[in-house]
Protein backbone atom coordinates (compact mmCIF):
# COMPACT_ATOMS: atom_id res chain seq x y z
CA UNK A 1 0.00 0.00 0.00
CA UNK A 2 1.31 3.44 -0.92
CA UNK A 3 2.53 5.46 2.06
CA UNK A 4 -0.01 8.25 1.61
CA UNK A 5 -2.93 5.82 1.61
CA UNK A 6 -1.52 4.01 4.62
CA UNK A 7 -1.15 7.29 6.48
CA UNK A 8 -4.71 8.37 5.66
CA UNK A 9 -6.14 5.03 6.75
CA UNK A 10 -4.13 5.03 9.97
CA UNK A 11 -5.11 8.63 10.73
CA UNK A 12 -8.80 7.81 10.33
CA UNK A 13 -8.61 4.64 12.39
CA UNK A 14 -6.80 6.54 15.14
CA UNK A 15 -9.73 8.97 15.37
CA UNK A 16 -12.48 6.36 15.12
CA UNK A 17 -15.12 5.91 17.81
CA UNK A 18 -17.23 2.71 17.85
CA UNK A 19 -20.20 4.46 19.46
CA UNK A 20 -20.23 7.16 16.79
CA UNK A 21 -19.89 4.49 14.10
CA UNK A 22 -23.04 2.77 15.38
CA UNK A 23 -24.95 6.06 15.30
CA UNK A 24 -23.70 6.83 11.79
CA UNK A 25 -24.76 3.44 10.48
CA UNK A 26 -28.30 4.12 11.67
CA UNK A 27 -28.31 7.73 10.45
CA UNK A 28 -27.05 6.86 6.97
CA UNK A 29 -29.52 3.99 6.55
CA UNK A 30 -27.09 1.09 6.19
CA UNK A 31 -29.62 -1.64 6.98
CA UNK A 32 -30.91 -4.26 4.54
CA UNK A 33 -32.74 -2.73 1.56
CA UNK A 34 -31.95 0.81 2.75
CA UNK A 35 -30.16 3.29 0.50
CA UNK A 36 -26.85 2.93 2.36
CA UNK A 37 -26.92 -0.85 2.65
CA UNK A 38 -23.40 -2.25 3.02
CA UNK A 39 -21.78 1.05 3.95
CA UNK A 40 -19.23 0.66 6.76
CA UNK A 41 -18.40 3.42 9.26
CA UNK A 42 -15.38 3.93 11.50
CA UNK A 43 -16.99 6.71 13.51
CA UNK A 44 -14.81 9.71 12.57
CA UNK A 45 -16.09 13.28 12.80
CA UNK A 46 -16.32 15.23 9.53
CA UNK A 47 -14.08 18.10 10.76
CA UNK A 48 -11.39 15.54 11.52
CA UNK A 49 -11.73 14.10 8.03
CA UNK A 50 -11.34 17.59 6.57
CA UNK A 51 -8.16 18.12 8.60
CA UNK A 52 -6.74 14.84 7.31
CA UNK A 53 -7.60 15.78 3.73
CA UNK A 54 -5.77 19.11 4.10
CA UNK A 55 -2.73 17.28 5.44
CA UNK A 56 -2.47 14.78 2.59
CA UNK A 57 -4.14 16.24 -0.51
CA UNK A 58 -0.96 17.58 -2.10
CA UNK A 59 0.75 14.19 -2.16
CA UNK A 60 -2.26 12.15 -3.32
CA UNK A 61 -2.41 10.98 -6.92
CA UNK A 62 -5.67 10.20 -8.70
CA UNK A 63 -4.67 6.54 -8.38
CA UNK A 64 -4.51 6.98 -4.60
CA UNK A 65 -7.94 8.61 -4.61
CA UNK A 66 -9.29 5.85 -6.83
CA UNK A 67 -8.18 3.21 -4.31
CA UNK A 68 -9.60 5.18 -1.37
CA UNK A 69 -12.95 5.53 -3.19
CA UNK A 70 -13.04 1.77 -3.77
CA UNK A 71 -13.22 1.16 -0.01
CA UNK A 72 -16.41 0.07 1.74
CA UNK A 73 -15.44 2.40 4.58
CA UNK A 74 -17.50 5.56 4.30
CA UNK A 75 -14.91 7.87 5.86
CA UNK A 76 -12.25 6.78 3.38
CA UNK A 77 -14.54 7.65 0.49
CA UNK A 78 -15.55 10.99 2.01
CA UNK A 79 -11.96 11.92 2.82
CA UNK A 80 -10.99 10.96 -0.74
CA UNK A 81 -13.64 13.36 -2.05
CA UNK A 82 -12.49 16.14 0.27
CA UNK A 83 -9.02 15.60 -1.19
CA UNK A 84 -10.36 15.66 -4.75
CA UNK A 85 -12.22 18.92 -4.08
CA UNK A 86 -9.05 20.50 -2.68
CA UNK A 87 -7.05 19.35 -5.68
CA UNK A 88 -9.66 20.80 -8.01
CA UNK A 89 -9.69 24.11 -6.16
CA UNK A 90 -5.89 24.28 -6.20
CA UNK A 91 -5.60 23.34 -9.89
CA UNK A 92 -3.63 25.82 -11.93
CA UNK A 93 -4.93 24.92 -15.38
CA UNK A 94 -8.11 24.03 -17.21
CA UNK A 95 -6.46 20.75 -18.25
CA UNK A 96 -6.02 19.73 -14.62
CA UNK A 97 -9.61 20.66 -13.82
CA UNK A 98 -10.88 18.68 -16.83
CA UNK A 99 -8.91 15.65 -15.67
CA UNK A 100 -10.45 15.85 -12.19
CA UNK A 101 -13.97 16.31 -13.58
CA UNK A 102 -13.52 13.31 -15.85
CA UNK A 103 -12.27 11.27 -12.89
CA UNK A 104 -15.25 12.38 -10.81
CA UNK A 105 -17.75 11.38 -13.49
CA UNK A 106 -16.11 7.98 -13.89
CA UNK A 107 -16.48 7.29 -10.18
CA UNK A 108 -20.12 8.19 -9.53
CA UNK A 109 -20.87 4.62 -8.42
CA UNK A 110 -18.55 5.20 -5.45
CA UNK A 111 -20.07 8.60 -4.62
CA UNK A 112 -22.89 6.64 -3.12
CA UNK A 113 -24.36 8.39 -0.15
CA UNK A 114 -25.95 11.80 0.17
CA UNK A 115 -23.14 13.43 2.14
CA UNK A 116 -20.58 12.23 -0.41
CA UNK A 117 -22.59 13.93 -3.15
CA UNK A 118 -23.30 17.08 -1.17
CA UNK A 119 -19.64 17.55 -0.22
CA UNK A 120 -18.36 17.38 -3.77
CA UNK A 121 -20.82 17.84 -6.64
CA UNK A 122 -21.18 21.64 -6.71
CA UNK A 123 -17.53 22.19 -5.78
CA UNK A 124 -16.26 20.13 -8.73
CA UNK A 125 -18.88 19.57 -11.43
CA UNK A 126 -20.94 22.64 -10.60
CA UNK A 127 -17.94 24.94 -10.65
CA UNK A 128 -16.56 23.40 -13.82
CA UNK A 129 -19.82 23.83 -15.73
CA UNK A 130 -20.42 27.39 -14.59
CA UNK A 131 -20.37 29.74 -17.60
CA UNK A 132 -20.26 26.76 -19.98
CA UNK A 133 -23.08 26.63 -22.52
CA UNK A 134 -23.05 22.83 -22.80
CA UNK A 135 -24.40 21.27 -19.61
CA UNK A 136 -25.60 18.08 -21.26
CA UNK A 137 -23.82 15.99 -18.66
CA UNK A 138 -26.19 17.21 -15.94
CA UNK A 139 -29.24 16.14 -17.93
CA UNK A 140 -27.68 12.73 -18.59
CA UNK A 141 -27.08 12.29 -14.88
CA UNK A 142 -30.58 13.49 -14.02
CA UNK A 143 -32.15 10.89 -16.32
CA UNK A 144 -29.71 8.04 -15.59
CA UNK A 145 -31.97 6.13 -13.21
CA UNK A 146 -29.18 6.17 -10.60
CA UNK A 147 -30.18 7.74 -7.29
CA UNK A 148 -26.71 9.14 -6.69
CA UNK A 149 -26.20 10.47 -10.21
CA UNK A 150 -29.61 12.14 -10.05
CA UNK A 151 -28.64 13.80 -6.78
CA UNK A 152 -25.28 14.83 -8.26
CA UNK A 153 -27.14 16.52 -11.12
CA UNK A 154 -29.34 18.51 -8.74
CA UNK A 155 -26.69 19.45 -6.18
CA UNK A 156 -24.23 20.46 -8.91
CA UNK A 157 -26.65 23.27 -9.77
CA UNK A 158 -25.97 24.89 -6.41
CA UNK A 159 -22.91 26.63 -7.79
CA UNK A 160 -24.94 28.40 -10.48
CA UNK A 161 -27.74 29.11 -8.02
CA UNK A 162 -25.35 30.81 -5.59
CA UNK A 163 -24.26 33.00 -8.51
CA UNK A 164 -27.87 33.99 -9.21
CA UNK A 165 -28.28 31.74 -12.28
CA UNK A 166 -31.32 29.49 -11.96
CA UNK A 167 -32.26 28.18 -15.42
CA UNK A 168 -30.37 24.87 -15.29
CA UNK A 169 -31.39 24.21 -11.70
CA UNK A 170 -35.05 24.72 -12.55
CA UNK A 171 -34.76 22.44 -15.59
CA UNK A 172 -33.18 19.68 -13.50
CA UNK A 173 -35.81 20.21 -10.79
CA UNK A 174 -38.53 19.76 -13.41
CA UNK A 175 -36.97 16.52 -14.65
CA UNK A 176 -36.82 15.18 -11.09
CA UNK A 177 -40.24 16.45 -10.03
CA UNK A 178 -41.84 12.99 -10.07
CA UNK A 179 -38.81 11.04 -8.89
CA UNK A 180 -39.75 8.34 -6.38
CA UNK A 181 -36.87 8.67 -3.91
CA UNK A 182 -37.04 10.73 -0.75
CA UNK A 183 -33.39 11.82 -1.12
CA UNK A 184 -34.20 13.39 -4.48
CA UNK A 185 -37.29 15.09 -3.05
CA UNK A 186 -35.06 16.64 -0.37
CA UNK A 187 -32.38 17.69 -2.87
CA UNK A 188 -34.85 19.39 -5.22
CA UNK A 189 -36.65 21.12 -2.36
CA UNK A 190 -33.34 22.29 -0.95
CA UNK A 191 -32.23 23.78 -4.27
CA UNK A 192 -35.58 25.53 -4.71
CA UNK A 193 -35.18 26.99 -1.22
CA UNK A 194 -31.70 28.22 -2.18
CA UNK A 195 -33.17 29.93 -5.22
CA UNK A 196 -35.76 31.57 -2.99
CA UNK A 197 -33.05 33.01 -0.74
CA UNK A 198 -31.83 35.02 -3.73
CA UNK A 199 -35.01 35.51 -5.77
CA UNK A 200 -38.28 34.65 -4.08
CA UNK A 201 -40.29 35.52 -7.19
CA UNK A 202 -38.44 32.90 -9.24
CA UNK A 203 -39.00 30.21 -6.62
CA UNK A 204 -42.68 31.06 -6.25
CA UNK A 205 -43.24 31.11 -10.01
CA UNK A 206 -41.93 27.55 -10.13
CA UNK A 207 -43.88 26.48 -7.07
CA UNK A 208 -47.18 27.91 -8.30
CA UNK A 209 -46.78 25.91 -11.50
CA UNK A 210 -45.83 22.64 -9.79
CA UNK A 211 -46.48 22.56 -6.06
CA UNK A 212 -49.72 20.58 -6.28
CA UNK A 213 -47.97 17.73 -8.10
CA UNK A 214 -44.64 17.65 -6.27
CA UNK A 215 -43.99 15.19 -3.45
CA UNK A 216 -44.83 16.51 0.00
CA UNK A 217 -41.25 16.31 1.26
CA UNK A 218 -40.00 18.30 -1.72
CA UNK A 219 -42.59 21.00 -1.06
CA UNK A 220 -41.84 21.13 2.66
CA UNK A 221 -38.13 21.60 2.00
CA UNK A 222 -38.80 24.29 -0.62
CA UNK A 223 -41.07 26.39 1.63
CA UNK A 224 -39.27 25.78 4.92
CA UNK A 225 -38.28 29.45 5.33
CA UNK A 226 -41.60 30.93 4.21
CA UNK A 227 -43.74 32.86 6.69
CA UNK A 228 -46.01 30.39 8.49
CA UNK A 229 -49.23 31.73 6.92
CA UNK A 230 -47.88 31.33 3.40
CA UNK A 231 -46.32 27.97 4.23
CA UNK A 232 -49.67 26.63 5.41
CA UNK A 233 -51.36 28.03 2.32
CA UNK A 234 -49.02 26.00 0.11
CA UNK A 235 -49.43 22.88 2.22
CA UNK A 236 -53.20 23.20 2.04
CA UNK A 237 -53.29 23.86 -1.71
CA UNK A 238 -54.63 27.40 -1.39
CA UNK A 239 -51.98 29.23 -3.44
CA UNK A 240 -53.02 30.16 -6.97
Amino acid sequence: MATVQKNIRESLHHLSTPEKARKQMRYFKTGKNQYGEGDVFLGVKVPDQRKISKTFYAECSLQDIDLLLSSKIHELRLTALFILVLQYQKSKSETQREQIVSFYLHHTKRINNWDLVDSSAHHILGHYLHNKTDKTVLFKLATSGSLWEERIAMISCMYDIKKGEFDTGLEIATILLHNKHDLIHKAVGWMLREIGKIDMNTEETFLKAHYREMPRTMLRYAIEKFPETKRQAYLNGKIR
